[in-house]
């Protein structure tokens, strides 16, 4: 009987022995905190671009039409000098795949040259002709800009594009010299002062973006660009007598080729979730 009691008591105590501990045990903390990952897109961004123009003009033609009625051929040939493109802009990233911005370019002097070799007949009589031209031309554009990024592969993501604006060309000194045998071989030139207008300009893009980190993306684009006409100023002859009339650039168009730098502004650091807290017994 007492061998009983006793084996009561040890495990009494045992069970006293084991509450006391399990109360001396530290309580586990509850899970760290961790911020939800940082989004890989959305908000505003700046950015810069620069690159080089390709351009070409449709026609360029005196305004005075009726220069143009008697002739029975007339061959054109025209060319720009390629020139540097600088822009700045602010856009806004809406969604992983559309986003838009507001930009403007300066597009530096691009010089020209054209030669026009004509044949015709005035009073019944047979006369050709050439003429050589010479000009510098430069542009401001304001334009708005949306694209679509196509997904992304290895950090690289294609796009395309489209924009809207306006563009202020810049004609500059423009010369006329030729030659011709009405009625017999003379020679001509005329100059025109620098003149500009603003035009509705639009553009389609395409192009490469290879995001370096979370603010900052580097872009190799294409675009194709038009600028609408440009207009010299009223023609004077090497006599100083200015006419009422002036050489039109009609449907100027720039195969364009840039480099650009994107800065997302809204992207903040990656926090690492803390370590957890540690207590002592």
């Amino acid at each position: 009987m007492r061998s009983v009691k006793m084996l009561m008591a040890a495990g009494a105590a045992s069970l006293i022995a084991s509450a006391a501990m399990a109360a001396d045990m530290p309580i586990a903390p509850p899970p760290a905190y961790a911020p939800p990952p940082a989004e890989d897109f959305g908000g505003w961004y700046l950015r810069g671009d620069i690159g080089f123009s390709n351009q070409q003009v449709k026609d360029l033609r005196y305004g005075r039409e009726s220069a143009y009625s008697q002739l029975t051929s007339f061959d054109q040939q025209t060319s720009f000098d390629a020139a540097g493109i600088y822009g700045l802009g602010v856009g806004y990233q809406f969604n992983p795949w559309f986003r838009a911005d507001l930009i403007g370019q300066y597009r530096a002097n691009a010089n020209f040259k054209g030669t026009d070799r004509f044949t015709g007949t005035a009073g019944g009589l047979p006369y050709s002709g050439i003429d050589n031209y010479g000009a510098s031309k430069s542009e401001w554009l304001v334009m708005a800009n949306a694209y679509v990024d196509l997904g992304t592969w290895w950090c690289i993501t294609p796009f395309v594009g489209a924009g809207v604006g306006a563009a202020r060309v810049t004609m500059a000194n423009f010369t006329d010299t030729g030659i011709n045998n009405i009625p017999f071989s003379t020679a001509s030139f005329a100059s025109a002062p620098t003149a500009s207008k603003w035009n509705l300009a639009w553009a389609v893009h395409t192009g490469l973006a290879y995001k370096v980190n979370p603010n900052l993306t580097l872009e190799l684009a294409y675009s194709y660009l038009n600028l609408g006409d440009g207009y010299t100023g009223s023609l004077s002859t090497f006599t100083g007598a200015t006419t009422n009339n002036s050489f039109k650039f009609k449907d100027i168009t720039s195969h364009d080729v840039k480099l650009g730098v994107r800065w997302n502004l809204d992207a903040g650091p990656v926090y690492a979730a803390p370590p957890p807290l540690m207590r002592k017994g």
